[in-house]
C-alpha cells in the first residue's frame, strides 16, 4: 500500500511502501515523544522516498545522539525521522499520513529506554 504524508506547511513530502492494514503502531512516552505526539509507523529505508524537502528538514539530537529528529524548519513538524530503536527504518508519524489508516497501537514505554527496547525485538539494547 503506497502512503503518502508530510509535514503541516507542506515543504516536505514523501511517499512510503506499507504492508496492507491495520498497520502496527507504538505510542511511546520518551520525552520528545511525548510532548510532539509521534505516532510510530516503520518503514524499511527501501521502502521510504523523500519526494521533496530535503533542504527545510532540520537535525535535532539529544542524548545518545544516535536518532535523528527530522524537522520542518518552517512549520516545526517531525513527520518522518531516524529513530534509535529501529536503525534500518524510518519511523513515520502516522498523524502525518494524507490519508487515514487502520492502526493496531501499543504503548511503549521509551521513558524507560533500557528496559522498553527488549520488547521490540527480544535483545538487550547494546549502545
Amino acid at each position: 500500500m503506497k502512503t503518502l504524508g508530510g509535514c503541516h506547511c507542506g515543504v516536505v513530502r514523501w511517499e512510503a511502501e506499507l504492508p496492507d492494514p491495520p498497520l502496527e503502531a507504538l505510542a511511546c512516552n520518551c520525552s520528545i515523544c511525548r510532548k510532539t505526539g509521534h505516532l510510530h509507523v516503520f518503514v524499511p529505508h527501501a521502502r521510504f522516498t523523500l519526494l521533496r524537502g530535503a533542504d527545510a528538514l532540520t537535525t535535532y539530537r539529544f542524548g545518545t545522539g544516535s536518532a535523528a529528529h527530522l524537522v520542518c524548519r518552517f512549520c516545526g513538524v517531525k513527520s518522518c525521522y531516524q529513530p534509535r530503536s529501529h536503525p534500518g527504518d524510518w519511523s513515520l508519524n502516522a498523524h502525518c499520513f494524507d490519508e487515514e489508516v487502520a492502526l493496531e497501537c501499543r504503548d511503549f514505554d521509551g521513558a524507560n529506554w533500557d528496559l522498553a527496547k527488549a520488547t521490540l525485538d527480544g535483545t538487550p539494547e547494546g549502545g
